[in-house]
């Protein structure tokens, strides 16, 4: 009989920022493939029955703790009720992160000569220290228990610089908006963590890969989405959906001797 490569059935997997449009998404697929699913949020659980996690929570296939991955403590306290609950974990997915959508205040969003230091403080945060942490405590875990794969979920303008001629349709509406650096800069720092503890864990048999995404659809606006689409060989953004495989195929066999990478999925943006 052949084995399955890529079965991550009965492995517990801790997914950060588990409630959002990507974060649920890859919930969805890590039940559709027999995971224990551990939701770290800081938001509320108050959703519709239609949202990915809702059905997975309610037949006990997933749990959901408030969690903030920028405080150790927070962190501690999760990783003791998801053993108590499915035991140690297997896979850990740094998906929580920040940015500065297209509507939010010039604070955020305005000219990097302005660009405000509470604000960057807050993304590097959440972005970095809560990958830090999360791979401290969670991590951890899965290295005294000699196995695991984590995976941290980079961004293409973490690769490559925003490019800012996308958002010139906003100053012909007497706007200003640039594309802020807070994010890049966290989304670069990934790289680095990813790379030390791929080496630093290795003989733990924890893995650690980067998984860089480009841009996906969330109902951008359709001038914002005519040019990007025009920097993208496939035409267009991704669906959310579109991310799943790869995460099974960096929680499973299917990637053992894979550590320490940088898999791209960006539709071809970064080839040319």
């Amino acid at each position: 009989m052949k084995r399955n490569l890529f079965s991550i059935k009965g492995k517990t997997i801790v997914v950060t920022g588990g409630l959002g449009q990507i974060g649920s998404s890859y919930c969805k697929t890590l039940g559709e493939y027999g995971a224990n699913i551990v939701i770290l949020d800081l938001s509320e659980y108050n959703l519709e029955p239609s949202h990915n996690t809702t059905q997975l929570i309610d037949k006990g296939q997933a749990i959901y703790i408030k969690t903030d991955i920028t405080n150790k403590n927070s962190l501690s306290d999760a990783l003791k009720k998801m053993e108590s609950k499915f035991g140690p974990p297997n896979g850990l997915i740094n998906n929580a992160g920040l940015d500065s959508p297209p509507h939010s205040s010039s604070k955020s969003n305005g000219p990097f000569e302005d660009y405000d230091e509470d604000i960057w403080d807050k993304v590097i945060d959440v972005n970095l220290k809560g990958v830090f942490l999360s791979c401290q405590i969670i991590g951890s875990a899965m290295a005294n228990n000699g196995q695991g794969s984590i995976i941290n979920i980079g961004s293409i303008y973490g690769m490559l610089s925003p490019d800012q001629r996308l958002y010139e349709y906003r100053k012909e509406l007497g706007e200003v908006f640039f594309k802020p650096i807070a994010y890049s800069a966290s989304k670069s720092g990934i790289y680095g963590l990813s790379r030390y503890l791929a080496t630093y864990w290795a003989k733990n048999n924890v893995r650690v890969n980067t998984l860089t995404l480009g841009g996906v659809f969330n109902n951008q606006d359709k001038e914002f989405l005519d040019e990007y689409h025009k920097k993208v060989p496939l035409g267009r953004m991704a669906k959310s959906q579109e991310y799943g495989g790869s995460i099974i195929f960096l929680l499973s066999e299917a990637s053992s001797y894979m550590t320490g990478a940088n898999m791209v999925m960006d539709g071809g943006l970064s080839a040319w």
